[in-house]
């Protein structure tokens, strides 16, 4: 379990030379630093379990409304996240059958708006609670689901448990220190990397994902 009197203490990392660096290296952290690090990312990762299984109803649900296979594309699916409030899911769908796709959501969900996603398309954000916990659903183009996935299976293939570890606690530092625009760039850093392709602009919305 945390020690979560840890958790205020000043931290050895030298964040500007690590979000220049655009990736945290596990070796470059402090003994101590890094044993922070792991006991938060260990402490996220006792609600996996739970998680996982809201993910699961959430993703047969959202299969039921719209005949398409979500999946999850945020951080906790990458093992990521700092909180467990909130799922992302998404899902590749025909732009021209977004009005059908908009009427099937539309007794189940809410919806939160139309998204810049890369080069000049946009994805289309819905939301609805499992258990709890708010599912945000993102119908992307068809194309962009498909490069979404191949990204996510590299990250899952090529990012070991100390980059996750350390990733996840720059995060949290960012983040708890009140640095907004680092904090929302930084969640960016591991897409970017695995997905150069992507135009990947930072966004400002408080999430805590």
């Amino acid at each position: 379990m945390t020690d979560h009197s840890t958790e205020s203490e000043p931290t050895a990392l030298d964040l500007d030379a690590i979000i220049a660096a655009q990736w945290a290296e596990p070796a470059r952290f402090p003994e101590r630093e890094y044993a922070r690090a792991e006991a938060f990312w260990l402490e996220r990762r006792r609600q996996d379990k739970r998680l996982l299984a809201i993910r699961t109803r959430a993703a047969e649900l959202v299969e039921s409304w719209t005949g398409r296979v979500p999946r999850d594309v945020g951080s906790f699916g990458i093992q990521l996240n700092l909180q467990t409030s909130d799922l992302d899911l998404g899902i590749g769908f025909p732009v021209n059958y977004r009005e059908q796709l908009m009427a099937a959501l539309a007794p189940h969900t809410a919806f939160k708006g139309e998204r810049a996603t890369r080069f000049e398309t946009t994805r289309l954000v819905f939301a609805f609670t499992v258990d709890g916990i708010e599912i945000d659903l993102s119908a992307l183009t068809e194309e962009d689901f498909a490069v979404a996935c191949r990204m996510l299976d590299e990250i899952d293939a090529q990012m070991s448990r100390p980059e996750r570890i350390a990733h996840t606690w720059v995060k949290h530092l960012l983040r708890s220190s009140g640095r907004s625009e680092d904090y929302a760039a930084w969640k960016l850093v591991t897409y970017a990397r695995f997905c150069p392709e992507f135009n990947w602009v930072p966004i400002r919305e408080g999430a805590a994902s």
